[in-house]
């Protein structure tokens, strides 16, 4: 989902594919699928390698195979462009512009300067995995949107990603609550490239799909703009177990 949907079937993601690109090589997907198996059983360090594995082949997968597959973590990779460029400490940037008074572009080393929030919360793919007691860490973002100056015609927030094809919205509400992060640490340590790294957004009452990965702009708008999965059939608001025709037990 991206961050299910495919963010994404990531995490970001739903394994509705618009990807477009070569299915992988019958040799790697089998190989791949040996390792899935592997996972189920393995020990924790062996975990660890496979998800970092699979993270890395699905970053060449545009089929979404790979996020069909098991792994330590519970997360499956998904994204719906058929590569995404890698940024670091050095090559982040996260804007915010749109109706506010004091636009800004934060570093990483901006983000990680702020007062961090970490919550520790279930989470929902809109496909029906679950991954329970996950943590994430990072900026609330109500935080930035007051070092923004919100403007007062303003009524929504829409997010943009660096994969170049990734968005999503929230009204102005939901964004201020204070179960919404800028992300920068999951599972308590670095959000790593394969789960929306260096920076993500986190939707905690909501499925996954609205966490949008690889986050780099935050633009403050009058009105919601439907995100990638909404234009394609997905509720705006997804509350989990009150939206999609679903009825999962809430994540808050």
């Amino acid at each position: 989902m991206n961050t299910e949907q495919p963010e994404e079937a990531d995490e970001t993601g739903t394994g509705r594919s618009e990807a477009r690109g070569t299915p992988v090589g019958r040799r790697v997907f089998l190989g791949t699928l040996g390792l899935g198996a592997l996972g189920v059983v393995a020990a924790p360090t062996l975990q660890r390698g496979l998800e970092a594995f699979l993270g890395t082949a699905a970053d060449k997968d545009p089929t979404g195979l790979t996020g069909l597959l098991p792994n330590g973590g519970g997360f499956r990779y998904y994204s719906v462009t058929s590569s995404v460029p890698r940024k670091n400490a050095d090559t982040y940037r996260l804007t915010i512009d749109g109706l506010v008074d004091r636009p800004k572009t934060y570093t990483l080393s901006d983000l990680r300067a702020l007062p961090q929030t970490r919550m520790v919360k279930d989470v929902q793919c809109v496909t029906g995995w679950r991954v329970p007691d996950t943590p994430f860490e990072g900026v609330r973002l109500s935080r930035l949107l007051d070092a923004a100056g919100v403007r007062p015609s303003a009524g929504a927030v829409r997010f943009t990603c660096f994969d170049g094809a990734y968005s999503e919205s929230l009204t102005l509400d939901q964004a201020r609550r204070a179960d919404v992060l800028v992300a920068l640490r999951m599972q308590d340590k670095d959000l790593g490239h394969s789960h929306g790294g260096p920076v993500r957004l986190y939707v905690a009452p909501m499925y996954f799909y609205k966490s949008a990965k690889w986050l780099s702009g935050i633009t403050v708008t009058e009105d919601v703009k439907p995100g990638y999965w909404e234009k394609r059939g997905y509720d705006i608001d997804a509350w989990v177990g009150r939206s999609n025709g679903r009825d999962d037990d809430p994540t808050s």
